[in-house]
């Protein structure tokens, strides 16, 4: 399947990187700010599995929201960045490719992350792991339309043309995007992920070609 692509496309998020401490623990911080409730990473499992949650401020008010307190966007956005960035929750996240998988993969093929952060996020990550230059970055910020919306996978395409992309993601939006982007995919379900049966039959639903527990299994 990977040798088959010219264009292997990944999203960050538990794909390239493991977030249950920054992203998800924003989410609950965020949400505990506001609702004075601790919500469980299950119940934000929940929501993720839904669909049209790709974007953590979303959903973070979403949350909030549904436990009674309803607060502007514009006031989540500053609350979750002061615990993800101004606090360092983002340096919690744990960077899952083995040692070499990424040069392996640039040798057989092009390199591009289609992912829901914003470039501000996405840069700093890829700088501390050192992979600033390795791959062609589409961000929220590039699109008018984010996750499931194809917007991203379609720009990587037109950038380039005739190429075969294969996309590599861990929730039911990224598949969803696949599929309106007419973009073979390849699932990530860790073997400790929550809810994890229910991720795994999702992803098959939405016509994952197969699903996997670690990025490194495709190298």
């Amino acid at each position: 399947m990977v040798r088959d692509a010219d264009v292997l496309v990944f999203d960050m998020d538990g794909v390239l990187v493991d977030v249950r401490e920054s992203y998800r623990e924003a989410i609950i911080r965020t949400v505990q700010h506001f609702t004075g409730k601790r919500v469980s990473k299950e119940t934000i499992q929940d929501y993720k599995n839904q669909g049209g949650y790709n974007n953590d401020w979303v959903l973070s008010q979403k949350i909030s929201q549904d436990l009674g307190a309803d607060v502007p966007y514009a006031t989540v956005v500053d609350q979750f960045n002061e615990f993800f960035l101004n606090q360092g929750l983002i340096h919690r996240e744990r960077w899952l490719p083995k040692d070499g998988l990424i040069e392996r993969l640039a040798c057989r093929c092009e390199l591009a992350i289609f992912t829901g952060r914003n470039q501000v996020e996405v840069d700093i990550t890829l700088k501390r792991e050192g992979y600033s230059k390795q791959f062609l970055v589409i961000t929220s910020d590039d699109v008018e339309h984010e996750k499931p919306a194809p917007d991203g996978l379609l720009k990587i395409a037109a950038v380039r043309p005739g190429k075969k992309l294969l996309y590599i993601g861990d929730t039911v939006d990224d598949a969803r995007a696949a599929k309106a982007a007419v973009v073979p995919f390849i699932g990530i379900c860790a073997a400790d992920s929550l809810r994890h049966d229910e991720i795994v039959a999702l992803l098959n639903a939405e016509g994952a070609l197969a699903v996997l527990e670690n990025i490194n299994e495709i190298g």
